[in-house]
């Protein structure tokens, strides 16, 4: 994993370019981030600094964690994320969104808005049975038929059907930063990015 920044997704708005064109883009609290753990090859296998974002009360938080969070100096945090293959930080240091520059590209990741259990309609754009005439009655959005007959006997693995939506983590690749307000610790990114507004999201140059 490249260098990067946890961070929490504010909402979306738009501002405007240089042409006068509105632009849709997504607000993002990027940082202050803690080194709160510094992995090497020696002790751990594999080189990696680990990340900490939002402050969380000491009350909820369990006293293996709360002595981890006091080797690095700082308060308990409510996400860590490790980055791989990044050096130069020292344990306690703070990582801020001056990491970021205007027009630079990134790739964020996040966990998608859970839809709950869906039909195949919602989940996978099925058309449904058809119309209401001809006796169809009220099967608009059932998915018909789609089974196979006596042979098999049986539904093959990753057949589309209804089930849990959402909720899966995804990276959007090759975002670009419109402006970085590092006064705010914000970071404005052209487009939408996967979550819900106040959820955690990585962002990686």
């Amino acid at each position: 994993m490249p260098q990067g920044l946890i961070g929490r997704k504010i909402g979306m708005t738009s501002v405007f370019g240089e042409d006068g064109k509105n632009i849709p883009c997504t607000v993002i609290e990027a940082g202050p981030c803690v080194v709160t753990q510094v992995k090497t090859a020696e002790t751990d296998g594999y080189t990696a600094v680990q990340l900490a974002f939002d402050d969380k009360k000491e009350k909820n938080t369990s006293k293996p964690m709360l002595g981890h969070f006091q080797k690095a100096n700082t308060t308990p945090k409510r996400k860590l994320v490790e980055f791989r293959d990044w050096e130069g930080l020292q344990l306690g240091d703070v990582v801020t969104v001056d990491l970021f520059s205007n027009d630079s590209w990134v790739d964020v990741v996040g966990i998608t808005k859970g839809k709950g259990f869906q039909g195949v309609v919602k989940r996978h754009g099925f058309g449904g049975v058809g119309g209401r005439t001809h006796g169809q009655h009220n099967r608009q959005r059932h998915p018909g038929s789609l089974g196979a007959s006596s042979y098999p006997s049986r539904v093959f693995p990753g057949k589309r059907l209804a089930g849990r939506t959402g909720g899966d983590r995804v990276k959007i690749f090759n975002l670009r930063i419109l402006k970085v307000i590092p006064e705010s610790n914000l970071l404005l990114v052209k487009g939408s990015v996967p979550g819900a507004k106040g959820s955690y999201i990585i962002i990686e140059k």
